[in-house]
């Protein structure tokens, strides 16, 4: 089993409960981990043979494009794409962290962790 990770992928998005969300946006951090079988890509250096980092990106910019109340929903959105576009895909995990959560009190960031 071998392990391909994205991470510190940095978007802005408009994702929230509250009305004010969506209009003016956040910072978002989400981070991949896909575990697949590359060793015919590692041995012959040929790209079709493994996952390719582009789509990943592209997926998640994609999804986190879609406003959503959760985060929760984006994640599964994420995590539902790329279990049904990549092929070698055997198991995912995406993280989607929020920075300055609009909460009563000094919290730098919210995540939430989804692994299918």
């Amino acid at each position: 089993m071998h392990k391909i990770i994205v991470e510190g992928i940095k978007l802005y998005a408009y994702h929230g409960c509250l009305v004010e969300e969506g209009k003016i946006g956040a910072n978002y951090v989400v981070d991949v981990i896909m575990e697949t079988d590359f060793t015919e890509a590692a041995l012959n250096d040929d790209l079709s043979k493994t996952i390719d980092y582009v789509i990943v990106y592209d997926i998640v910019k994609k999804q986190m494009a879609v406003r959503s109340k959760l985060i929760e929903q984006v994640g599964k959105r994420i995590v539902d794409e790329l279990k049904s576009t990549l092929i070698g895909l055997q198991k995912v995990t995406v993280k989607v962290t929020k920075f300055n959560p609009p909460m009563n009190g000094n919290v730098e960031k919210v995540s939430i962790e989804i692994t299918e």
